[in-house]
């Protein structure tokens, strides 16, 4: 037992000169080609409130479970919880996979994932400004909807397999916002947001005046019925 002590009392003179002059961070020498030996440490390292270094996950580790909690934080505050923007559906217009659409905040209207993604943001604007959910008349039409409505509707529908409601890339907006303070607001924001009321819409467009019909413009040009700007 005497040796003992006599070996510690030697050896901790020499790690301490051999540490000497190392960075220290945390009790732990950052150079790890000058680590004290085992004897050494346990007399001269002052006790430490932080785990061994063997514990203590690396960088990458780290960066990981952040990135991990994020991830989470991030799906609690969804707008519209399990909504994937990516998705892109590969089906036909009117026939699109109910796995590819999501529904929308009034809990019934749908539209392709992307477009759902970015009207959910949208929409969490107008909240912001007018305290309560834009209103919904319609979203996504089945084939079978929209030859009902051309049926109603004549020549103020386009024909079935024709509109971009079809896609799911298109909303019709209830009367309320058609007009007024809270219409003036569309019109302001709606392009930061990516939708617009198309061309055809507008007086004087080629189609009907339809200031209530408004679409996600980038999912229009790339999948859907583009009409002009």
């Amino acid at each position: 037992m005497l040796a003992a002590l006599a070996g510690v009392t030697v050896v901790i003179p020499v790690s301490q000169g051999a540490i000497a002059g190392t960075e220290v961070l945390s009790g732990a020498p950052l150079d790890k080609a000058t680590l004290p030996s085992t004897v050494s440490a346990l007399a001269a390292a002052p006790a430490s409130i932080l785990p061994p270094a063997s514990l203590v996950p690396g960088e990458g580790a780290i960066a990981a479970r952040a990135a991990a909690d994020a991830a989470s934080r991030s799906e609690s505050r969804s707008l519209l919880p399990g909504c994937d923007p990516r998705e892109r559906s590969a089906g036909s217009n009117g026939l699109l996979p109910a796995k590819d659409l999501c529904t929308l905040w009034d809990g019934h209207t749908r539209l392709r994932a992307d477009a759902a993604a970015s009207l959910a943001e949208f929409n969490a604007a107008y909240v912001a400004r007018f305290g309560a959910d834009m209103c919904l008349a319609s979203g996504y039409r089945t084939l079978a909807e929209q030859r009902s409505v051309k049926a109603s509707r004549g020549s103020l529908a386009a024909p079935p397999g024709k509109s971009n409601h079809g896609w799911g890339l298109a909303v019709d907006f209830c009367s309320q916002l058609t007009s007024g303070e809270r219409w003036a607001w569309l019109n302001a924001n709606a392009k930061a947001f990516g939708w617009e009321n198309p061309a055809w819409a507008l007086p004087g467009g080629s189609g009907p005046h339809e200031r209530w019909h408004w679409e996600y413009t980038k999912g229009v040009k790339a999948d859907g019925e583009y009409y002009g700007s």
